[in-house]
């Protein structure tokens, strides 16, 4: 006989649910929890699932709508804010935030140059450098896609309570500990 959790609904069992992916708790220690309280987390667990679903459709539209890689939309970001503070862009600078070499972010560039994206000029006080700077159509198009959905995403978030967004924000952050690092083999 199926447990409660899996009779009681119409729709397939979630992934997330430890008693459904690991019955015998060889993984997952449900101990000194209540059903409701398994629900709850995985509950909290779909919708943070559905959230990193929603999260890399919107960014793959946006790719798709501006014909960029992940890298490129990223470095237009970078250089965007950067303008909106009047700051001076290199191609080192970007190097740096984008954590590659210097020879990618000149592959990057290039990309972006010959889309019509960026323009290079000389650096206004250092003669061995350029400037990096995005075309104004890069910047309205950024604006209406990535822009609005930011906008809206900030609204969510000014909704919540101040001790409803350290909840959250701490719950993020424990989650974020549980990752092994990006050079960690699984």
């Amino acid at each position: 006989m199926a447990p409660a959790h899996l009779e009681s609904s119409h729709e397939d069992p979630s992934m997330m649910d430890p008693r459904v992916l690991d019955p015998a708790q060889r993984i997952v220690s449900r101990e000194g929890l209540t059903d409701t309280q398994i629900d709850e987390t995985v509950t909290l667990l779909e919708a943070l699932r559905r959230w990193r679903e929603t999260e890399e459709a919107v960014s793959e539209a946006s790719r798709r709508y501006m014909k960029l890689g992940d890298n490129d939309m990223r470095a237009l970001r970078f250089v965007i804010t950067a303008q909106e503070h009047g700051s001076i862009v290199t191609p080192s600078a970007i190097a740096d935030h984008l954590r590659i070499s210097t020879a990618s972010t000149t592959k990057l560039l290039d990309r972006l140059a010959a889309a019509g994206h960026i323009r290079r000029l000389p650096h206004p006080s250092d003669r061995r450098s350029v400037a990096v700077e995005v075309v104004e159509e890069t910047r309205d198009a950024a604006r209406e896609s990535i822009g609005r959905v930011y906008g809206r995403r900030f609204s969510a978030a000014a909704q919540l309570t101040s001790e409803e967004r350290g909840i959250v924000t701490r719950f993020l952050r424990l989650l974020a500990d549980t990752s092994p690092s990006p050079d960690t083999a699984f």
